[in-house]
């Protein structure tokens, strides 16, 4: 089941998996500050999350330092092929992945891998903000991948629904299917050799973007069918960006600006909210139902006619950015110091190719259908590819009181934007901000899931269609944020959708950033 805890402590962590929080609080404890733990957390889920995350996935971190520094640092993934110089097929398949009622297909093989982006964003932020050592950072995760963590119900269901993808290659049947079955419930996943190349990584001695590993993604990639260069690799950088700043009923939110379209329809979203809160619509009343669809599809339309982002794309350049909306994982930390970091983190589905030696699998980012709307791999490479991810930080007071991010797709903004309002609005903490039930305008009908009240529901039925869920679902994102209130109690919550764990940490006195 999910954990979620409140009690006066010093840190908090919540991610989408006990043992990945549990990995960054070992690191809290041993003397690592919030990007540590982000860190540590985010290399301990491609080891419990594997197929929403990667080492050779993408991502970002939201940072706010205990000095009152702000920055977004976005690794996320390029668009590949930097000096190609073959005409070659491609090795581009499509596999029909079942997902409740619905189909979708997805595209995998090595013409489906973006550059990647998860390694050099740890590498970096670690470089700029770290405290403790890098191999002490990376050591609980190696561990992990070296003793092996058994699958829960919501990751099995993952790789069951993924299992194409996981079992096509030899090298992702070892580590996913083992013995020629796909792992269930309770099965063991584990990598030695993920473990030391993690451990290698910490040492200083390996990297996927020079030297061996990169002349080895380079050579499989020209002999099978792929885009990605050694070109690609050497070319790509981590961009830090300044935050989106937004004021909410006197409070600074942080969030992913552009070329990210995430943060800036979070913005909007919340400019509506405000306008609706400061009518007087409750929270929990009818109106509030009708007010947040009504959020939804006007973000919705806007987004449509590039509205809401129409700075950002004459300044970027439309053809320079494309949107992903894959699988996706998310850790939120403060520290005793005052340091807070929301990382958002994903593998896409992955493409199957796992790099030799590493127990690494490259993305499938090029495989995503709704990224390029003028057909695959019609884009020029060297590009990086604009997500839907938004990691978050709300300030009062110049200092973080709540960190959280999600994943889910094109809900993340829904998800994470009903959860600010529940806890910004109405006061409620951060477990029961998550536990909320979550709606979302789809282009369509209103999705629901269960908990609004009977007369809310038909008021909203009256005016737009409504789609009423019998649970709660994937579906409608997963949440996992950190909170710290004026009296210094700290507070976690992992959402129960995606078996996400929050821990609250004791450590020592503060000291430093």
């Amino acid at each position: 089941m999910a954990g979620s805890q409140t009690r006066l402590g010093r840190a908090a962590v919540a991610c989408g998996h006990r043992d990945a929080a549990s990995c960054a609080v070992e690191i809290l404890r041993a003397g690592g500050n919030a990007f540590d733990a982000a860190i540590g957390a985010g290399m301990a889920s491609c080891v419990c999350e594997p197929m929403l995350t990667s080492l050779a996935g993408g991502g970002f971190l939201l940072a706010h330092t205990a000095g009152g520094g702000d920055v977004l640092f976005d690794f996320f993934t390029d668009t590949p092929g930097l000096g190609r110089d073959d005409n070659g097929g491609l090795d581009f398949t499509p596999v029909t992945v079942p997902f409740g009622g619905a189909d979708q297909i997805f595209h995998v093989g090595m013409g489906s891998a973006a550059v990647p982006g998860v390694l050099a964003g740890y590498a970096h932020v670690h470089a700029r903000l770290g405290r403790a050592p890098l191999d002490r950072v990376v050591a609980p995760a190696a561990r992990l991948a070296r003793e092996g963590v058994p699958l829960n119900a919501s990751q099995a269901h993952v790789n069951e629904i993924l299992g194409p993808i996981c079992t096509a290659t030899p090298a992702s049947r070892e580590i996913f299917a083992p013995g020629g079955k796909l792992l269930g419930e309770g099965g063991l996943i584990r990598s030695e050799a993920l473990a030391a190349f993690l451990e290698a990584f910490g040492a200083g001695r390996a990297t996927l973007y020079a030297g061996e590993y990169a002349q080895r993604i380079h050579q499989d990639m020209r002999a099978r069918g792929g885009l990605l260069t050694r070109n690609d690799l050497a070319a790509y950088r981590v961009v830090e960006r300044e935050p989106l700043a937004l004021d909410y009923h006197g409070r600074t939110v942080l969030t992913n600006p552009a070329p990210s379209l995430g943060g800036p329809l979070i913005g909007l979203a919340l400019r509506l909210l405000r306008e609706a809160m400061d009518r007087g619509v409750a929270f929990d009343s009818p109106e509030a139902l009708l007010e947040l669809v009504g959020v939804g599809r006007e973000v919705e339309r806007l987004r449509a006619h590039g509205e809401a982002v129409r700075d950002a794309m004459v300044r970027e350049g439309v053809a320079s950015v494309r949107t992903f909306t894959g699988g996706t994982t998310h850790a939120s930390v403060i520290d005793a110091d005052g340091n807070a970091a929301s990382m958002t983190t994903s593998n896409g589905q992955g493409c199957g190719y796992v790099v030799p030696g590493t127990g690494v699998m490259m993305n499938n980012m090029m495989g995503e259908d709704d990224l390029f709307p003028g057909g695959f791999h019609s884009e020029a490479p060297g590009l990086r590819i604009r997500s839907m991810m938004a990691p978050t930080i709300v300030l009062e007071g110049g200092r973080p009181a709540l960190v959280l991010g999600s994943g889910g797709s094109k809900r993340i903004r829904t998800a994470i934007t009903r959860v600010l309002a529940a806890v910004l609005d109405s006061g409620l903490g951060v477990e029961e901000a998550i536990a909320a039930p979550r709606a979302h305008w789809d282009g369509q009908s209103a999705q629901l899931e269960p908990g609004f009240t009977p007369g809310a529901v038909e008021a909203l039925r009256a005016r737009v269609p409504v789609n009423e869920w019998d649970s709660s679902s994937v579906y409608f994102g997963g949440v996992h944020a950190v909170a710290r209130d004026a009296r210094g109690a700290v507070s976690g919550g992992g959402d129960a959708r995606r078996l996400g764990w929050a821990e609250v940490v004791e450590v020592g006195a503060p000291g430093g950033g």
